[in-house]
């Protein structure tokens, strides 16, 4: 094997290896049981004088002065003089000078990065952003291009604050909103992971909501949706933050493809999210109703009501009737709402949260693997993939998302490593399937084990890879260009059974024969003998119709060969004589 080749393949398994261990400890919830879901992984590379650092680069990086040196990073959600608890992990403040400081209780480094309202007022001389980046070479955040400066005493007012003084929708009283108040109250550490987890989060989405001049209370909506979790996944297969299924994320233009999932996409799953309750907030005219029918769906909601119209009744929220769930769910929001507004009447803390942004988006021009992207960043991959986390596969798509977000404080460190980076920014590609093939073959194709192309695509055993899928595979000399925007937006998997091949019989249907009893004699199913002649599953057949069928070619038996017989041998008799 050429050395170039064997370089190849090697940083192939580093990135895979990278990204599985990623997948292994990634918090993959079910929202039957959200009191599981496991706290966001620690939020710093700071260690303590007794304890290594949990996160940081998977191997030294060149710092900013061109010396090779590890990457640290203090950046958990802000803590500063606001702060009503105190923070598990470490905690970033400002002081007065501006300087960072990363306490953990036992250790205090200064890691000085920009000052956030040097980031936000980006203050040199009046010169258009390129592509995120100043003419100082500093990244600025696309997502607020026209943002005022942010000063620190502005920024150390109090997040949660700024929610309270947001509410405007009308309070509801009652049972099922104290039963969910005992329900938080009582469980205290699941409360404190939650709103840690959804400190990445809220000042965007709290800005996004007051930008429409939308109630705040719709801020806090992802605490009982997936209690912040952007991985969670329901039994209804409705996924991300603000649980979008994928029918419903697809009106909305949130992607799902063989590469990326948008409905876990913090940005994209918020933009969608505001914009389908304020298009509920205009059919019912009512945030309430909008929220029942963001829950229960917008065509049950207008039957409630229509059938309390026809009643003669009420046609409020509390007088519709409607499931369970959905009878509890602004309830539900109504105990989060009266949580936050006064945390110690329920024996509760919230977490510090200054405002100001967690995080900013960061153009990317190239594809780029997420383990690799991480390091620059310097970050562990949980962390990365907690802001980044609509990626399915371990390589980003500049081409379909061609933005990635990141703690403030690490963002211009990433824009100046990606620029010094030498060598390959991915390590993987895509490649279009170019006929129905087994897996084994396609990876003989591409020049990769078959074990390796079935785990980052999720092969199962025993299925085809059919025509025009498009499959991850590692980079060679022959597919060493990114990504386009077509494959990228677009791609997909086709999985069929590996199946014998099959041969065509004809048979004639029995007098008073169904589908269901032709296909019990053959022992096939009744909706494959319905497809292969055509027919609905009830379909009845006249006696002598002609039908037909498909059966598995099976080998034909060895036929035993008969060893010829040896001739007798002659039998020698013995004469008597006299």
């Amino acid at each position: 094997m050429k050395s170039s080749a064997r370089a190849g393949l090697a940083l192939t398994a580093v990135a895979l290896a990278s990204w599985l261990a990623g997948c292994a400890t990634a918090p993959q919830a079910s929202l039957s049981n959200t009191s599981e879901i496991p706290p966001p992984p620690l939020l710093t590379t700071v260690s303590t004088r007794t304890q290594r650092p949990q996160e940081g680069p998977l191997a030294p990086l060149p710092s900013l002065d061109g010396q090779n040196a590890p990457v640290a990073s203090a950046a958990a959600p802000g803590a500063g003089d606001v702060a009503t608890s105190p923070q598990p992990a470490a905690t970033r403040t400002l002081n007065p000078t501006g300087t960072a400081h990363a306490d953990d209780g036992g250790a205090t480094v200064d890691v000085r990065p920009l000052a956030r309202s040097e980031i936000l007022s980006a203050a040199l001389p009046p010169a258009e952003p390129e592509n995120g980046i100043d003419a100082a070479g500093r990244p600025t955040d696309i997502l607020r291009p026209d943002q005022t400066p942010i000063d620190d005493s502005q920024a150390r007012l109090d997040l949660w604050q700024r929610v309270r003084d947001s509410y405007r929708m009308p309070d509801l009283d009652g049972a099922l909103v104290e039963q969910h108040e005992r329900w938080y109250a009582a469980r205290p550490e699941y409360v404190q992971r939650m709103t840690e987890r959804g400190g990445r989060y809220l000042f965007h989405i709290l800005d996004e909501v007051q930008r429409r001049g939308m109630p705040g209370e719709l801020a806090l909506l992802p605490f009982i949706e997936s209690a912040f979790n952007p991985q969670a996944m329901s039994v209804a297969k409705a996924s991300g933050m603000w649980q979008f299924i994928p029918s419903t994320g697809r009106d909305f233009d949130l992607k799902q493809n063989h590469f990326r999932d948008d409905r876990r996409d913090v940005l994209a799953s918020t933009r969608a999210a505001l914009d389908y309750l304020a298009r509920l907030h205009r059919q019912f005219g009512d945030w309430h109703l909008a929220l029942a029918a963001y829950n229960w769906g917008e065509g049950n909601v207008s039957r409630a009501i229509a059938r309390n119209q026809r009643l003669g009744l009420a046609t409020g929220y509390e007088s519709l009737r409607m499931p369970a769930e959905t009878r509890s769910y602004v309830p539900k929001l109504q105990a989060v709402k009266n949580i936050v507004a006064n945390p110690r009447a329920f024996g509760l803390t919230l977490p510090a949260l200054e405002n100001h942004p967690y995080f900013m988006s960061v153009a990317i021009k190239r594809d780029i693997d997420v383990a690799l992207a991480a390091r620059l960043a310097g970050l562990g991959v949980d962390e990365f993939k907690a802001l980044n986390p609509s990626m399915n596969k371990p390589v980003i798509l500049a081409a379909g998302t061609p933005q990635v977000l990141l703690p403030y404080d690490n963002a211009d460190a990433f824009v100046r490593r990606l620029e010094a980076h030498q060598g390959p920014l991915a390590s993987w590609t895509a490649w279009v399937v170019p006929r129905t093939m087994r897996p084994a073959d396609a990876a003989r194709q591409v020049g990769v084990s078959e074990s390796v192309l079935r785990e980052v695509n999720h092969i199962p055993p025993r299925m085809l890879v059919k025509a025009s899928s498009t499959l991850l595979v590692p980079r060679s000399l022959r597919r060493s260009v990114d990504v386009s925007e077509q494959v990228a937006d677009n791609a997909y998997m086709s999985l069929a059974p590996d199946l014998p091949p099959m041969k065509k019989v004809a048979i004639k249907a029995r007098k008073g024969d169904t589908v269901a009893s032709v296909a019990k004699r053959h022992r096939i199913s009744a909706a494959q003998l319905a497809q292969w002649n055509k027919v609905s599953t009830s379909a009845r057949f006249a006696a002598g119709q002609s039908l037909v069928i498909y059966k598995a070619n099976k080998p034909a038996k060895a036929t035993k060969v008969r060893r010829a017989q040896a001739p007798a041998k002659a039998v020698r008799v013995a004469s008597s004589r006299p």
